[in-house]
């Protein structure tokens, strides 16, 4: 009994192992991180196997930033003599052309500038008048050097009163030859210096502002700056004149074309640096503190690549599967780098030397190798 019993054990287990063999070799054959197909699933798999490629890839760095203007570029608005707001029309983001009235300002001492000018010239007019009739009297001795002197002093006192009269008028926006008794005005316009567009007012009509005050901030767009961020490890990558492409992220397939116009020499505590790069083209559409992506190609070198089907990823790591031969595959991690119209720099390339990759299906293998493993 005790041999019966033995004698079908050993007939049990010799089964279980044909049982396992047959489907082994029915299924292919799974070890860690290695795979065996069959050849009805090599077949299914779709699978091209292949070496290295030498290409020129062009590296891309990629940086983020935001639009700037330039000081020069933002202009203040202020009532050099202060006075009320009469009128304004403005309200920020609104166009306005360069010679637009801004705004219409009101004050007793426009008054007064235009009252003093005219007098000043009608004075000018008498001592001009005196003083050249002491000139020609003192040349035939007529009368003393003295006098000469004082009416030659007069003259040129009241002269220099209308000369700073007439640019206090120019500084209010008066035109001096066209003030006169008819015409005394008791506002000044204030005109926009730029074209561009507002894109902030300070005040409100009625309102009195000292010349200090600024009423309206003005941008002009044509100088558009886009500042980025870059590292300093990156800062020797980048020269003047270089060209790059930016996008917003509301925008990423609407790319704009930019130039390197200055390289910041300060680095921050953050170990960064500003890059300045210039609009080729203005868009109405960018507005100042809008944040931009970049990327710009840097010089090309000649690396060793696979196409990106042939890399997979599993738990944060980069794979390749090398052709072991047989419909055999093993899986191996690698360290990518740069990557260009379908192909990706593999750095570590001199641990492969002469394999054989996977450069179709390998996504295959690699569903095929961790399904199994979890089962």
């Amino acid at each position: 009994m005790a041999v019966l019993l033995i004698a079908n054990c050993i007939l049990l287990v010799s089964c279980g192992n044909s049982d396992k063999q047959n489907e082994a070799e029915a299924t292919g054959q799974i070890q860690e991180n290695s795979i065996t197909l069959t050849d009805a699933q090599y077949k299914n798999a779709g699978i091209e196997t292949g070496k290295f490629s030498t290409l020129n890839i062009s590296p891309v760095l990629k940086l983020n930033g935001k639009i700037d203007v330039p000081p020069q570029n933002m202009i203040s608005i202020s009532a050099p003599l202060g006075g009320y707001l009469k009128s304004t029309r403005l309200m920020p983001g609104m166009h306005i052309s360069k010679g637009e009235v801004l705004a219409v300002m009101e004050d007793v001492q426009y008054i007064q500038i235009q009252q003093d000018y005219l007098t000043a010239k009608a004075q000018f007019a008498l001592t001009e008048s005196e003083y050249n009739r002491q000139k020609e009297l003192n040349q035939s001795k007529a009368t003393s050097d003295k006098v000469f002197e004082q009416a030659k002093a007069n003259h040129q006192l009241q002269l220099v009163q209308i000369k700073s009269l007439e640019e206090k008028l120019k500084l209010i926006g008066l035109n001096p030859q066209n003030v006169s008794t008819h015409n005394i005005s008791k506002s000044i316009r204030i005109h926009s210096p730029i074209t561009g567009f507002v894109s902030a007012v300070n005040v409100n009509i009625g309102k009195y502002v000292n010349p200090s005050d600024v009423l309206f901030e003005l941008v002009n767009p044509n100088d558009f700056h886009l500042v980025l961020t870059v590292f300093e490890k990156d800062i020797n990558k980048l020269s003047i004149g270089q060209k790059l492409w930016a996008y917003t992220n509301n925008s990423p397939q609407k790319k704009y074309a930019l130039e390197i116009i200055l390289i910041s020499k300060n680095v921050s505590s953050q170990n960064t640096a500003e890059v300045h790069c210039h609009f080729e083209q203005y868009d109405k559409a960018l507005l100042p503190g809008m944040f931009m992506n970049a990327e710009i190609e840097l010089t090309s070198n000649n690396v060793v690549a696979l196409p990106e089907d042939a890399i997979v990823r599993f738990e944060n790591k980069q794979y390749v599967f090398v052709s072991k031969g047989e419909n055999q595959f093993e899986m191996k991690q690698v360290k990518i780098g740069n990557s260009e119209n379908g192909f990706t720099e593999i750095i570590n390339a001199d641990q492969f030397v002469n394999s054989d990759f996977v450069l179709k299906g390998a996504y295959t293998l690699l569903m095929t190798l961790k399904n199994t493993e979890e089962e």
